[in-house]
């Protein structure tokens, strides 16, 4: 299943980030793998609105694709903004580890969600943030409650 959209650089656009997401939701995915994927969508989003497009009009889009599997979910969120080093903020990041800094904790949470994750510029000058989230497995218990 796959579902990809465009909304406005604008944090109010979340709101609708979070609707189509919620439109990709299954009974068998576990609901804190859901919760995780939706925080990361969450943070990818946000990310790309107060980071990437910061200088930019607001009316310049972020497009947005989830591609949901079997057993893993697919987000990606293209952002016109400049290239960033995701590598090598993350090993800044664990280098000078402050756990009480009021920014930059979004990217490191991400980095324990995902089972992968990147940042690359593409072809067309806009960057890809790919956050890959692969579903735990249920437990039999699980299957009968829900």
């Amino acid at each position: 299943m796959k579902v990809f959209f465009k909304v406005e650089s604008d944090l109010k656009a979340l709101d609708q980030v979070l609707r189509y997401f919620d439109e990709l939701n299954q009974p068998w995915i576990p609901r804190q793998d859901w919760l995780q994927c939706q925080l990361a969508l969450a943070e990818g989003f946000t990310n790309a609105v107060r980071h990437a497009h910061k200088e930019l009009p607001k009316e310049i889009p972020i497009e947005i694709e989830l591609i949901l599997k079997q057993d893993s979910l697919e987000m990606k969120i293209w952002d016109y903004g400049f290239p960033f080093d995701l590598n090598a903020f993350l090993q800044n990041k664990r280098k000078n580890v402050d756990q009480f800094a009021a920014n930059g904790q979004g990217l490191p949470i991400l980095q324990k969600i995902a089972a992968h994750l990147s940042y690359l510029r593409t072809e067309d000058n806009r960057n890809c943030l790919l956050i890959v989230k692969h579903f735990s497995k249920l437990k039999h218990s699980e299957l009968i409650n829900e």
